[in-house]
């Protein structure tokens, strides 16, 4: 990405208001000058040249029931590969330009009031950023769940090619029972039975959700029923380091 875009995402993320129920999260459009966004949906891969989530962490069993879910791992250099080469070097210049640090910076300085509040008990917080490309297929759901005690922020940047898939964005949910959040405190992912619905982020062009993970940060996607799903999305997640999450976990233990 040239500055110029740069500029411009850090112009829309930065000035977006927060919304704080029932989580601190934000909601914007036009995250990318019109041109790139263009660029983007011109250079998506090919489904087939991607990798089935259960494939791509084969040592994680509660991946095995997301076939739906087809994924570019932008860490991994032969997934990045395993793309038609004409696209490779576009897909290169986007991993890089995020994952150098400006815009997991500008995420967290953004967030500050919220990770300074989780982060008060501890210093030398570790901080590493991931990405990858995203296609979910019909078929494809993701139970409420309030994701992995290392996550930290987590932005999701709509990729859709018009405003036909506007209902299948990212659904917030908060649980029916007041007291869900201190009986279920092991991470997982839940039947949206348990939970009422508060809202469904629209799933529209060149679009993002970004939330801070929170012990009630739940969200998840329901069932996807159009027979030719494609629903691409960028994920960027930041994560702290199992060093930091151990002495997070220490600290809360000794000052309960």
């Amino acid at each position: 990405m040239n500055l110029d875009t740069e500029l411009h995402m850090a112009y829309k993320f930065g000035n977006a208001s927060i919304n704080t129920f029932p989580y601190p999260h934000l909601y914007i459009q036009n995250v990318f000058p019109n041109d790139f966004y263009s660029q983007i949906l011109k250079n998506l891969p090919s489904v087939s040249s991607m990798t089935s989530l259960p494939d791509v962490y084969p040592e994680q069993p509660g991946f095995k029931g997301y076939t739906e879910r087809y994924v570019l791992e932008f860490l991994r250099d032969k997934h990045i590969q395993k793309i038609e080469k004409d696209k490779q070097e576009f897909w290169k210049g986007i991993s890089s330009s995020f994952l150098k640090g400006q815009f997991g910076n500008l995420l967290r300085a953004k967030f500050k009031l919220y990770l300074d509040m989780r982060f008060k008990l501890i210093g030398d917080v570790n901080f590493s950023f991931e990405m990858q490309l995203i296609n979910d297929k019909k078929n494809y759901s993701l139970g409420p769940h309030s994701d992995h005690p290392r996550k930290v922020i987590s932005a999701l940047l709509y990729l859709p090619k018009d405003m036909s898939q506007q209902k299948i964005g990212t659904s917030i949910y908060i649980p029916k029972d007041p007291d869900f959040i201190s009986s279920h405190k092991e991470y997982g992912h839940f039947k949206k039975d348990l939970f009422h619905k508060v809202i469904t982020m629209p799933f529209v062009p060149n679009s993002a959700f970004c939330f801070v993970k929170t012990n009630n940060s739940f969200h998840g996607v329901e069932p996807l029923e159009i027979e030719d799903t494609d629903r691409w999305a960028l994920l960027f997640d930041i994560f702290i380091s199992e060093e930091t999450q151990l002495r997070e976990e220490e600290a809360k233990t000794k000052f309960k």
